[in-house]
């Protein structure tokens, strides 16, 4: 069903009926909660009054790019924190926390990303929020995880990837200095691993009715997310190499640089069963049975001279004629185009199947938005509401977990909203 067609109807979600309260700043914790949300759940996010969460305060992100929308909407909070409802508590006072108490006794899910010592300090550790609410799961994001000597240190998504070792895993084996990922891709993959844990947290529960607190690190899904090149070094004692354009020793497994400046990769295994096919398709038959390239043994061995070959007959046509050829010549070796990101978010294939959907955005109007890396044909994701402004639903929810209009005055009048 497309994101056109859920909006507007009542369609049965995965996650349909569970509360979950959001109380972090930035990505890795209201990450998660958006993915929640994406599956159905009702989610409310709870931000200090006036300032917000500090992503709202941002103007640029890694580096120059700007990140503001039209009225003044960023987007990093757009992608955070859709699905959800926004309210304020001045979590500094009393008041304030014994709202935030009662949503919590309400609820399925708590998640946050905030120190252990902030939330012991306001109250908010697993021990005092279980004690209201044993069937509570208790989501908990940090950046290099519940223990060791640098539990309580502040992270990002750069020192991610800088202390996993993944900034040695992109890049050309003949540049020697690290290389980053724009995009906070770590604070998304820490938040994706976060709603898996609480999903399966959720699981558990069902079958026992038991809460539980779940801990996920940045620096533990970077791991996870090298688990073969981990396990490589493990057992090895070295991880894989860099890749190297140049000195790659199979011409199936490259890049390559067409006419009109765009790329295109090959990514095949069976090379042999292959070779016939990629010398027909590339127009150099005479290759086929040469004694230098005939078998992958012999490619491995004359490297150099192949790999200057295939360089030079790619460069002679643009990329899309390239994949023309293959699709007539019914070439059965992998291939695929090197996108752009901005490629990326138009391609087809994206498209159809909703990695990327359109949405009718209150205040910016029809838009497309990152869509949903899983599907199911019973319970589809979908977005049904923009993130929301600070504090916007704030009546609404309080009024919903049984405050009155003068209970809220009075919460206002404390300074507790």
């Amino acid at each position: 069903m497309s994101q056109k067609k859920l909006m507007g109807t009542q369609v049965a979600r995965a996650l349909d009926n569970i509360r979950v309260i959001d109380v972090g700043g930035f990505h890795a914790g209201p990450g998660a909660a958006y993915i929640l949300g994406d599956l159905g759940a009702q989610v409310v996010k709870v931000e200090e009054p006036l300032r917000g969460d500090p992503y709202r305060g941002l103007t640029v992100l890694q580096g120059d790019a700007s990140v503001v929308l039209p009225g003044g909407r960023v987007i990093p909070v757009e992608t955070a924190n859709r699905n959800k409802r926004g309210i304020t508590l001045n979590l500094k006072k009393e008041a304030a926390r014994a709202v935030l108490y009662r949503l919590i006794e309400k609820s399925d899910v708590f998640v946050t990303n905030y120190s252990s010592t902030t939330l012991k300090k306001l109250g908010l550790d697993y021990d005092a929020l279980s004690q209201r609410n044993p069937r509570l799961i208790y989501g908990a994001s940090s950046g290099y995880g519940p223990e060791g000597p640098d539990k309580d240190r502040r992270s990002f998504d750069s020192l991610t990837l800088a202390r996993s070792g993944l900034m040695w895993a992109a890049g050309e084996r003949e540049f020697d200095e690290p290389v980053g990922l724009v995009g906070a891709t770590m604070d998304q993959l820490g938040a994706t691993m976060l709603a898996f844990a609480i999903c399966v947290a959720l699981f558990h529960r069902q079958r026992t009715g038991a809460g539980q607190r779940v801990d996920v690190s940045q620096l533990g899904s970077a791991m996870h997310f090298q688990g073969i090149n981990v396990d490589m070094a493990l057992l090895r004692g070295r991880g894989f190499p860099r890749h190297s354009r140049t000195r790659t020793k199979s011409v199936f497994l490259n890049t390559y640089l067409c006419a009109d400046k765009k790329w295109l990769a090959l990514g095949e295994g069976q090379q042999d069963k292959y070779w016939p096919q990629l010398c027909d398709a590339l127009d150099m038959k005479e290759l086929e049975k040469d004694p230098r390239f005939a078998t992958s043994r012999a490619r491995r061995e004359n490297y150099v001279e192949l790999n200057a070959l295939v360089n030079k007959i790619f460069a002679s046509r643009g990329r899309e004629e390239w994949l023309q050829v293959f699709k007539d010549k019914a070439c059965g070796f992998a291939y695929d185009r090197v996108n752009t990101i901005e490629e990326a978010v138009k391609d087809t294939q994206v498209l159809e199947n909703q990695y990327v959907v359109d949405f009718d955005h209150p205040a910016l109007g029809p838009v497309k938005l990152i869509g949903f890396p899983m599907r199911f044909s019973k319970t589809p994701c979908a977005i049904q509401r923009e993130a929301p402004e600070v504090g916007q639903h704030t009546e609404e929810v309080l009024l919903e977990y049984g405050y009155t209009w003068d209970d809220i005055a009075s919460l206002r009048g404390a300074g507790a909203l």
